[in-house]
């Protein structure tokens, strides 16, 4: 469980993980030595596994996003899931309940580009069933 001060802290990495200790530690209202001692803890807890890139509203915008829905062979979930790994516009996947076994969110450069994504997707050896959806935008990112 994080205390109230690592989830504060979390959420101002969250925000920009590349603000200095100072000026975290000022907005904390704490020592520069508070938060790099904090910072420390949770990467050594395993809590902070890196720090990622944010890429501008303008460079997104460009891009055409989507959910797909999968239905995968059980005994072939793990060979799915590789394949996704190897497929550079996949950017996350999700293991979820309900009438569908994952999904993933995709970024392509253009509608042509998605369309041979998911037929790539849909003719993978254990993909039974797939259900896209465009995502025209987005309202909340944190």
């Amino acid at each position: 469980m994080l205390s109230e001060a690592e989830q504060a802290l979390l959420s101002l990495l969250r925000e920009n993980a590349r603000a200095s200790t100072a000026e975290l530690a000022r907005r904390l209202g704490v020592s520069r030595t508070t938060v790099q001692s904090r910072i420390e803890r949770l990467e050594l807890r395993g809590i902070i596994t890196g720090y990622g890139v944010r890429l501008a509203p303008d460079y997104e915008q460009g891009l055409v996003r989507a959910h797909v829905l999968l239905t995968v062979t059980p005994k072939l979930a793990d060979k799915v899931v590789r394949g996704l790994r190897a497929l550079a516009p996949v950017r996350t996947l999700h293991s979820v309940s309900g009438n569908f076994d994952m999904i993933v969110i995709i970024d392509a450069p253009s509608i042509r580009d998605l369309d041979m994504l998911l037929d790539q997707i849909g003719a993978m050896d254990g993909v039974e069933r797939t259900l896209s959806s465009i995502i025209l935008s987005t309202r909340i990112d944190r």
